[in-house]
């Protein structure tokens, strides 16, 4: 079934319109879709219709929420993101806005009166008052626009991030007559990323507040050209003001170029705005992130990988203790960072999003851990403790709110429904949001199992079945298995708009997700095991889950689907299962490792992973040519490149996907983004190619706007009729 959802954003626009008799929908408004679903099937119309709630604030009197919920209309390829409120208790929650424009970081001011919030890259500040906004004041003209922005603890201060030009040259910078050209020149490596050419990069600039509209701050990298918040992902996380505001502590890769390419080594930093100068807090090791003042400025809290080149390792929770001393009458000496210690090490799993209690005492955080996403509790000293249920199959978010009583103000998702609001007290969760219920509420539910399935070498593996609506044991149905992109991530109880599990059951599929070797809930030696090993015991925990599927009576086939490392397992594994796999589906996958190695741009990630575990990274200058283990090139340690002597190197490329491609003979669909840089498109388009010359039955889909992921509506619900056409044809 086709849900006709092309009608529904009118009919939701008035349904809205009617619930408010204050507030009317400004021009491009829209609202939640009114969808009737009448046979009780979720289809990708329905996934695109579902409000996106997020980036949820706690008032300062502790009494209300503050957050986001987005709304799509497919016809106009478009979705806009309004602002509503409700109280901590729960109950009905109140929309503050009816823009036909995004509002985004909508941040309560410090006495709860007001609401600063972004809206077409420029902030702004509305009075608040019982539910309502009042009128809104322009507080910035920035050029270049504001991506986003952190306030001082006062209120004083602004910084915000937006753009300077990079080093990779455009026509106009030789001769500003050529400003119609169109070009990119460039001497050395990341002169793009992610999905953009880099001719800007972000940079933090600080302002001041009250002095007319903000049209230029000082930018505090004094124009040297390295990113911050760090590309292509960083946010504002990765700044924090000290609670008395006089320093600002970031995180940043002081890197350009090659060093940047190879290099994952991002330090934390303390600036003082009094003074411009910086401080380093952090100096080897990998990626150190999201510094958290104490509330007494007393501790520094970050996240820190410790070793360099390796994007995957153990996210670790450090802290360290804040010493202040003064120089002179009227200037601050920027604090010392010392008793620098690990809060998680005897932790087995990754920490996320780090808060620290209202206190002082204690920090909460989030973490994976055995395929599901806890809240964690740690007192410096002491061991970690897990603070929501294991037997809850529910993600849960970092906190963003702590009550006088305990309770813990959060998030939480799962494979059956999107992000909601929830207050945790001692493992009793309420949810205080509804925001979807209307539209899964009209659907038919379905059972999810987990299953510890026995691996090749006796280790045990989480791997999770979700069954169709009104499964019938013995009926029989086609069974998809979910090969994971990463290659390191995990297959928890998190909900996604792009690869979405609970549509795939309802499509009368029984949907297979194992936790294969390189996930990350699951411990450290799990995790990295899969670093020089791709095509080894990750490639045969994929084979024995669908085996194990395959020999229950009710499944008549199975088919695999994966993006980023799980297209290049689906290309993998199209040379080497024999008659294990019905059919295939690839989203951005890599097929020419050799290839993918010299056009992908962050170099770490395949350096360190088609090598194995590699040597500390170094950069000599004056070094040019190989050095005499084979592995060091132009002054770059490159153990998992395709002319590295490196055995796991040499065995890896020797059995990269395209080298594999005579035994293929199971139909195959290639998905790429036009705009994908991570794994240019490329790559699909030569499985695709290599499919037909071995008269495989294959199909091509390429998106030109779209980048590693599928993200406008229209292109998204191609994507899914797609995904399932080919499904359909080769499985039913």
């Amino acid at each position: 079934m086709k849900t006709n959802i092309f009608a529904t954003a009118a009919a939701a626009l008035a349904l809205v319109a009617c619930s408010s008799n204050e507030m009317k929908p400004q021009k491009g408004y829209i609202g939640p879709s009114d969808l009737q679903i009448t046979d009780g099937h979720m289809t990708p119309e329905v996934l695109l219709s579902l409000g996106r709630l997020s980036d949820p604030q706690l008032s300062p009197d502790g009494k209300t929420i503050l957050y986001g919920v987005s709304y799509t209309d497919i016809a106009a390829n478009r979705s806009v993101r309004n602002l509503f409120t409700i109280p901590v208790t729960g109950g009905d929650p109140t929309q503050l806005t009816m823009d036909g424009k995004s509002i985004a970081s909508a941040r309560w001011s410090k006495d709860g009166k007001s609401i600063f919030f972004l809206q077409g890259g420029q902030l702004y500040k509305a009075a608040y008052n019982d539910g309502k906004l009042g009128k809104r004041t322009q507080l910035t003209d920035v050029e270049k626009g504001i991506d986003d922005y952190l306030l001082s603890p006062d209120e004083s201060q602004l910084l915000y991030v937006s753009t300077v030009h990079s080093a990779v040259e455009v026509p106009s910078d030789t001769d500003p007559a050529l400003d119609k050209a169109e070009a990119y020149a460039t001497e050395d490596l990341m002169y793009r990323h992610w999905d953009h050419w880099r001719t800007d990069i972000n940079h933090t600039f600080l302002a001041t507040l009250g002095n007319g509209v903000v049209k230029e701050g000082l930018d505090i990298l004094d124009g040297e050209l390295f990113e911050l918040p760090n590309g292509p992902f960083g946010d504002i996380a990765d700044l924090s003001w000290s609670p008395d505001g006089r320093y600002i502590a970031y995180s940043c890769k002081k890197l350009t170029g090659k060093q940047y390419a190879f290099s994952t080594n991002t330090c934390i930093y303390i600036y003082c705005p009094l003074t411009g100068e910086t401080s380093q807090v952090t100096f080897a090791g990998g990626y150190d992130t999201h510094p958290v003042w104490s509330p007494d400025g007393s501790r520094l809290l970050w996240l820190s990988m410790e070793r360099d080149g390796y994007e995957a390792d153990k996210v670790r929770l450090m802290m360290g203790e804040v010493a202040y001393e003064e120089e002179g009458e009227g200037q601050s000496a920027n604090p010392l960072v010392t008793d620098i210690c690990d809060l998680s090490a005897s932790f087995k799993y990754n920490v996320d999003g780090p808060v620290w209690a209202a206190d002082g005492q204690s920090i909460f955080f989030a973490a994976l851990a055995e395929g599901i996403q806890g809240i964690f509790n740690v007192i410096p000293g002491q061991e970690p403790v897990r603070l929501t249920s294991d037997t809850l199959w529910f993600d849960f978010g970092s906190p963003f709110g702590v009550l006088q009583d305990g309770t813990l103000l959060t998030t939480y998702a799962s494979m059956d429904f999107p992000t909601e609001l929830v207050a945790v007290t001692d493992n009793s969760v309420k949810q205080l949001t509804y925001e979807n219920e209307h539209l899964l509420n009209q659907l038919d539910k379905h059972e999810t199992e987990a299953r510890w399935l026995t691996t090749v070498d006796g280790q045990k593996m989480l791997t999770w079945v979700l069954y169709p609506p009104k499964f019938d044991a013995s009926k029989t149905y086609p069974a998809i298995e979910i090969c994971l992109g990463g290659p390191q991530g995990t297959l928890s109880q998190g909900w996604s708009y792009r690869w979405n599990y609970m549509l795939m059951a309802h499509q009368g599929y029984v949907v297979v997700l194992p936790n294969r070797r390189g996930t990350t809930a699951f411990g450290q030696p799990w995790c990295e095991q899969i670093s020089g090993d791709y095509i080894g015991l990750n490639m045969q925990d994929y084979l024995t889950a669908a085996r194990n599927i395959k020999a229950e009576p009710y499944v008549s086939g199975v088919a695999a689907c994966g993006a980023s490392y799980g297209g290049y397992s689906v290309y993998y594994l199209a040379g080497i299962h024999k008659d294990v796999y019905d059919c295939f589906i690839a989203h951005a996958g890599i097929f020419n490792e050799e290839h993918m190695y010299m056009t992908t741009e962050e170099m770490w990630f395949p350096n360190w992973d088609n090598g194995g575990i590699p040597m500390e990274y170094a950069y000599e200058e004056g070094q040019t040519g190989p050095a005499a283990d084979g592995i060091t090139f132009g002054g770059l340690k490159q153990p998992g490149s395709p002319w590295s002597k490196k055995a796991e190197a040499i065995r890896h490329y020797a059995n990269s996907p395209h080298k594999l491609v005579r035994n293929w003979h199971t139909p195959i669909l290639c998905i790429h983004g036009g705009s994908d840089f991570r794994v240019p498109y490329d790559e699909g388009m030569a499985a695709f190619n290599a499919a037909q010359m071995m008269g495989v039955p294959s199909k091509l889909i390429v998106f030109p706007g779209e980048n590693h992921w599928i993200l406008k509506p229209q292109n998204a619900l191609y994507w899914h009729r797609s995904y399932f056409d080919w499904l359909d044809r080769w499985m039913k």
